[in-house]
């Protein structure tokens, strides 16, 4: 083969190897951009109320009755901090803000040894726990 050929060949098999490598990038990035909507999903729940000091009061004796002992909680920001230290150690944040005007969301970060927990049970046992919890609030059962 000639070098002028070889020239001409080389810089086209670079470009076509850097496209391949930008396909395959791409398609990681939809597919990250994918799990990270599902577990955003799983996190979040909207709840018919405006009552944003009810609503953290409310979630703080949830996560206590599920065996978390609350770190941090702070009105202003919205926010409950809680650790779960029952054979392991599992942090959740839940954080509360407006949506609309008649709703709140209420959205959970869990974290087992400081990764993001993507399994959806402790997310659906806590919001099935909240969501009785609220029922109970709104219709005034101690």
């Amino acid at each position: 083969m000639s070098a002028s050929k070889l020239t001409l060949i080389i810089p086209v098999l670079l470009l076509l190897a850097c496209a391949a490598g930008c396909q395959s990038s791409k398609e990681q990035l939809l597919a990250a951009g994918e799990s990270q909507v599902q577990l955003r999903s799983i996190q979040s729940r909207a709840f018919d109320t405006t009552d944003k000091a009810e609503m953290l009061r409310t979630i703080m004796a949830t996560l206590q009755d599920l065996g978390f002992v609350i770190d941090e909680a702070d009105e202003t920001l919205g926010s409950v901090s809680a650790t779960k230290l029952d054979r392991y150690a599992l942090r959740m944040t839940v954080t509360v803000r407006p949506r609309g005007q008649t709703q709140l969301l209420v959205r959970a970060n869990a974290q087992y040894q400081m990764r993001a927990v993507e399994n959806p049970e402790p997310y659906q046992q806590f919001f099935d726990a909240l969501g009785k919890a609220m029922f109970l609030t709104a219709h005034e059962v101690d």
